[in-house]
């Protein structure tokens, strides 16, 4: 299968980097074409647009910063839309609104192609491992023909049922993260200001029933004071909007879900739209005079990981 990947930013570029590496055909696109060039030179080839890519490839893939992006990127006049044809594939990772990744399906079907929502989760500094997990939208056929590439750009590989559903899943979970994140800078400052010691609470939060994926990971670059977890306040925001716009078309009368983007929008107005999430914690720092430090901390996170083998994946059963 030659696939064709659009989209080499934090996370793109590395689950690009996972199908080169594992020896697939691999064709790319950026609107940077330096960010294409260490994939070139391991033997990638460069597509002059995202219809000559879509015309090249088996199976699209686009990992794009929001769906207006890839919206541009499928229906522009050199898009993918007019480089497909019966039998091909387009597999969306981007973080994206099911509503739209729905209405660019409709067009990928009418050329004969199968679409599919894929979106990633996990961090990136798993993705870089092929350590992520990935939800996939999509009928079984096209599902299973992505598979193999899939099991080596991530290592827990769900099936969630129909197109759109992985995009609803995915919002979901980011929103869940962004509420541990802006409970956690709670969390750590009043522990800081009682008196305790911040290594020591780590680990307590960590071994208790208040402990999440969140924790283990984000709370060490707060720790280390580098805020570095590779994603930024505006891409909270876009995924905050996307999961309330879920809830606003299921008529779910959300409660937490508007303070936190509150929360988070006076984080980017303090701090600046691309400064990092994890950076949302300062505004207590900042409020408390104080900063929450502790020695033996990382910078930036590492997956320590080896590279995905044997991934686990489930099939939805209906």
């Amino acid at each position: 299968m030659k696939i064709g990947f659009i989209g080499l930013g934090n996370v793109g570029g590395k689950l690009a980097g996972s199908l080169l590496r594992n020896g697939f055909h691999l064709t790319v696109r950026d609107l940077d074409k330096a960010a294409a060039q260490p994939f070139l030179d391991g033997g990638a080839h460069w597509a002059e647009s995202p219809k000559a890519l879509a015309e090249a490839c088996d199976l699209v893939i686009t990992c794009l910063p929001s769906p207006a992006i890839s919206a541009q990127v499928m229906e522009a006049a050199d898009g993918i839309l007019a480089g497909l044809s019966p039998g091909k594939f387009w597999l969306e990772m981007s973080t994206t609104d099911e509503a739209e990744v729905k209405r660019l399906a409709a067009s990928v079907e009418a050329k004969g192609a199968t679409p599919m929502d894929a979106p990633v989760s996990g961090g990136c500094h798993r993705a870089a491992t092929g350590n992520i997990a990935i939800f996939v939208g999509g009928d079984r056929a096209g599902f299973e023909a992505a598979l193999p590439a899939l099991t080596v750009m991530g290592r827990k590989i769900l099936h969630t049922g129909p197109l759109g559903s992985a995009s609803v899943l995915k919002v979901v979970t980011n929103y869940l993260a962004s509420v541990h994140l802006a409970a956690l800078g709670e969390a750590l400052t009043v522990a800081k200001q009682a008196g305790m010691d911040l290594a020591t609470s780590f680990e307590a939060i960590r071994l208790s029933s208040g402990n999440s994926f969140v924790h283990e990971t984000e709370s060490q670059v707060i720790l280390n004071g580098s805020y570095n977890i590779n994603f930024t306040m505006d891409l909270v925001l876009k995924d905050m909007g996307l999961f309330e716009a879920v809830a606003a078309r299921a008529e779910v009368p959300l409660e937490i879900s508007p303070l936190v983007s509150d929360i988070f929008r006076d984080g980017q107005d303090r701090f600046g739209a691309r400064a990092w999430s994890s950076s949302i914690v300062k505004r207590l720092e900042d409020a408390c005079g104080t900063s929450l430090r502790a020695p033996g901390f990382p910078p930036e996170l590492e997956d320590h990981e080896p590279e995905a083998r044997g991934a686990e994946v489930v099939v939805r059963r209906v």
